[in-house]
């Protein structure tokens, strides 16, 4: 491809919203642009790298018996609504009505379409197992997209559902994915981790997370110092406290005015006290009841725990008016004790807590040297919490968490009956009886995935894209376009490396050298052919290798030979 016929509008300074490296460096190579807030076009050099990520993909994918299938891109509503998703799924649906007053769901993914697809298409365990992929456009109504590609609202992933007759069989299709997702990262060039995780708005149980070790991603993973287990922190359980002794050193409990302090910062700077000494009651509702979870001040309440110590009901923040209700008392306010009809859910940590600061249910006011048991009864104690970095491993009996974090490009679940049963998708297994399919779900999000590589192959100077997934593989740099005899041989050149099957971006614009370069080194295609001054006074060509800046000299008829050398060495 000549440089001259392309589409490339690189850019001197970054967007002002970029966040992270890979998104400044994705918009000033001409890789992608800013459409909306969330959403990106794909410009000619992003394109060619999502589709060898694509190619990738579907090779691994295909590799392991998976069938590629397109599907629609909106939904029905009554989908939706079939499978409990509808009001449930977040962020919240998009949704819409057609012309005719139809409701429909622009899809974030693609669970209850391919289960009506399967449920209307195979009904007998002899069709088993299978499974269906897809790459395709998505959208989340994301509240806050950040950092380009990676928490876009329109992104491109691939999905994966596998439909089994039982357990063992979701087991092997599970390991499969596993297989494949290892294979897919590996070649795109990204290290990463497998890591528990939890369903979130997909559902199921034994999930695995890819994460992308990286200083500038958006998720927290905990990995264990003593056994080496590695979990997002919304999974990572933590083990119970050493009990503090009830009843030794507590002291009297008091009731003292905070006028108009309703955060833990206002609260605890008023009082004088550390805010680990402070205890949040935070209120919720879940299905009919109110619900009270108590954790320490300084802590994050983790609301997947929450919700697995209410039985896997749907829990939301109580609105202020119910907070009122309840308490008797404005937000910022609530506390234990005194709370009537309310389920009391008591974070572990707190069992080893003593003489802390509480709510009074009380406008401008809060209790001193509170004590569980004494002062008030929880109805249960669980682990409610997000773990920090320090907190002993809840999976061996020496390690302790060590939080990195991380950038999520892959997860797979196994789903069971969640949609199966709820979507009445059936099957006759050998012995005539109908059973519901045993499902798993797979996603890669590809679009993410370049981001990803974008993140960590880079340097000061611009990208550094891995072979396999680089937009061109050589850049050839013509210096000096006046000269006749050097753009005789830099044409040539051209030819012989495209006949011969390689991916060359020849630079022959009617720009200065210095241009030529420093585009070359934003954009990062692996290797360089420089054709200037040497190749006047010696009729020989730089090669270089763009990730390390080796460099070696060559004929022009030897070019290839030195190429392949930069490759393997």
């Amino acid at each position: 491809m000549r440089a001259s016929h392309f589409f490339f509008p690189t850019l001197r300074e970054a967007p002002a919203d970029a966040e992270m490296r890979s998104y400044a460096l994705l918009a000033r190579g001409a890789f992608i642009r800013k459409l909306a807030a969330g959403v990106y076009s794909f410009m000619p050099l992003g394109l060619r790298v999502l589709l060898k990520i694509q190619t990738i993909v579907r090779e691994e994918m295909n590799r392991q018996g998976a069938i590629e299938i397109e599907l629609p891109v909106i939904s029905p509503a009554e989908l939706w609504k079939e499978s409990g998703r509808y009001e449930a799924y977040q962020p919240p649906l998009a949704k819409f009505r057609d012309l005719a007053g139809r409701e429909f769901v622009l899809g974030p993914t693609h669970e209850e379409i391919v289960t009506d697809l399967v449920r209307h298409s195979i009904h007998s365990y002899k069709q088993l197992p299978v499974n269906l992929y897809q790459i395709q456009t998505k959208f989340r109504d994301e509240l806050r997209p950040r950092a380009g590609l990676i928490r876009a609202r329109e992104f491109i992933m691939k999905d994966a559902y596998s439909f089994d007759a039982n357990r063992a069989g979701l087991g092997v299709s599970f390991d499969k994915m596993y297989t494949a997702y290892c294979a897919i990262f590996d070649r795109c060039g990204l290290p990463y981790v497998i890591v528990e995780a939890e369903g979130g708005s997909i559902g199921g149980t034994d999930t695995n997370e890819f994460m992308v070790v990286c200083a500038a991603g958006e998720d927290t993973i905990m990995r264990c110092d003593g056994c080496g287990y590695a979990v997002n922190v919304e999974k990572a359980g933590l083990r119970l406290p050493a009990p503090s002794g009830s009843g030794s050193g507590e002291e009297e409990l008091r009731k003292v005015a905070t006028p108009a302090m309703k955060t833990v910062e206002q609260v605890t700077a008023f009082l004088k006290v550390e805010a680990s000494q402070l205890v949040k009651t935070l209120l919720f509702k879940s299905d009919d009841q109110v619900v009270a979870a108590l954790i320490r001040g300084d802590r994050e309440l983790n609301e997947f725990k929450l919700k697995q110590a209410l039985g896997g009901a749907e829990v939301g923040m109580a609105d202020a008016d119910t907070v009122l209700r309840v308490t008797g008392a404005p937000v910022g306010f609530a506390g234990p004790i005194g709370l009537q009809s309310v389920r009391l859910l008591l974070d572990q940590e707190i069992t080893a807590m003593t003489n802390f600061v509480t709510g009074a249910n009380e406008a401008d006011a809060h209790f001193v040297n509170v004590n569980p048991g004494r002062d008030f009864v929880a109805t249960e104690v669980a682990d409610l919490r997000n773990a920090v970095d320090g907190d002993h491993c809840g999976q061996c009996d020496s390690g302790r968490y060590r939080a990195t974090r991380g950038i999520e490009v892959g997860h797979i679940f196994k789903l069971g009956t969640k949609y199966s049963a709820a979507m009445n998708a059936t099957f006759q297994d050998e012995n005539g009886e109908v059973q519901p399919f045993i499902m798993g779900c797979y996603g890669i999000g590809v679009s993410r995935v370049l981001a990803a590589i974008a993140e960590m192959h880079n340097d000061e100077k611009g990208l550094c894209w891995p072979d396999a997934v680089a937009p061109f593989e050589v850049t050839l740099l013509l210096l000096d376009n006046n000269d006749a005899s050097l753009r005789g041989q830099a044409d040539r050149l051209y030819d012989e490396l495209t006949q011969a099957g390689h991916e060359v971006f020849y630079d022959d614009r009617n720009e200065r050298a210095g241009v030529k370069f420093s585009d070359a080194d934003l954009i990062g295609i692996p290797y360089q052919v420089v054709i200037g001054k040497r190749t006047r006074e010696s009729g020989e060509v730089e090669v270089r290798r763009r990730r390390d800046k080796t460099q070696t000299v060559a004929k022009l008829n030897a070019v290839a030979d030195a190429l392949a050398g930069l490759r393997n060495g």
